[in-house]
């Protein structure tokens, strides 16, 4: 158990707050609250948050930063092109997809890997989406596919399935950007949370958050635990580096439709670890 201490930066109460990423440029931290449809942004500079953006009703799942700094978000079979310090955005493709977007991530290559949510009807697929627009079902049939990442030489993806309690690791292709021969990298027992959203360090360690679990993970190469960080809220759903030399985690909670009473005091808020080290840069989108 690491005995550093959580620093709450934003009280935002988020129903599902998700997705931290970094923004170099900005020198800002966004995230976002799913079904609110808000995006958020930090700027530790100040300390100052600010709402950027909501959709007009629309849950905002995962998005990513392409290659000149605009945002690209995706919503239920809709990827939009934003640039922060606008009021609107543009449409860049419709994905025939039965449900909204959860997590996504862009690979070295511009192309990214999107997955989408469970219904009544079925489980969620993983997309991948090319530089050129054209989309594919890469992976289906998984129950809430979630955290994504790459390990540091660029063989290895990595991929969440929260209610089977895996994240599973794929040889990677860079160059046609395919995924295959899947093992299970970790799987994490029943009643000890479930895996979410996760980054992998510099030194391809994977850290994982645990919905349910009230903390983050990190896991070294060969999957076993070697360091967890404690937080006041029970579902802790993703994890990233940040600051200019990436130094410091950030890590994002839900409050749900429940109370703080049950979900913990910091359920809905976003957090941050300084001086972690280790982080890297996320790859950019190039599809708008």
């Amino acid at each position: 158990m690491n005995d550093v201490d959580p620093v709450r930066v934003a009280d935002t109460r988020a129903h599902t707050g998700e997705g931290p990423l970094w923004h170099p440029e900005e020198e800002r931290l966004y995230w976002v609250d799913i079904p609110a449809g808000r995006l958020y942004a930090h700027d530790p500079a100040t300390g100052a948050n600010d709402l950027v953006y909501e959709t007009d009703g629309d849950p905002l799942g995962g998005y990513t930063i392409e290659a000149d700094g605009a945002l690209l978000l995706f919503t239920h079979g809709t990827v939009e092109r934003y640039v922060p310090g606008t009021d609107g955005t543009e449409t860049v493709l419709d994905v025939d997809a039965e449900t909204r977007f959860n997590d996504v991530i862009a690979d070295p290559e511009g192309r990214v890997f999107a997955g989408t949510m469970p219904s009544g009807d079925g489980l969620g697929d993983l997309y991948r989406i090319d530089p050129d627009g054209s989309t594919r079902v890469v992976v289906e049939g998984l129950d809430i596919p979630n955290g994504m990442g790459f390990s540091r030489g660029g063989e290895t993806f990595y991929l969440t399935e929260s209610e089977a309690r895996s994240i599973y690791a794929f040889e990677y292709d860079r160059t046609t950007g395919s995924i295959s021969n899947r093992r299970t990298f970790r799987e994490t027992p029943e009643n000890d949370g479930v895996p979410d959203g996760l980054t992998v360090d510099d030194a391809d360690h994977v850290w994982s958050a645990r919905w349910n679990g009230s903390r983050v993970v990190r896991y070294d190469p060969d999957g076993e635990p070697v360091e967890t960080i404690a937080l006041p809220a029970r579902k802790v759903s993703s994890v990233t580096f940040a600051g200019p030399d990436y130094d410091d985690l950030y890590l994002t909670t839900a409050l749900t439709d429940a109370d703080r009473d049950t979900e913990g005091e910091g359920a809905g808020a976003l957090f941050r670890v300084p001086d972690v080290g280790g982080g890297v840069p996320e790859f950019r989108s190039r599809i708008a």
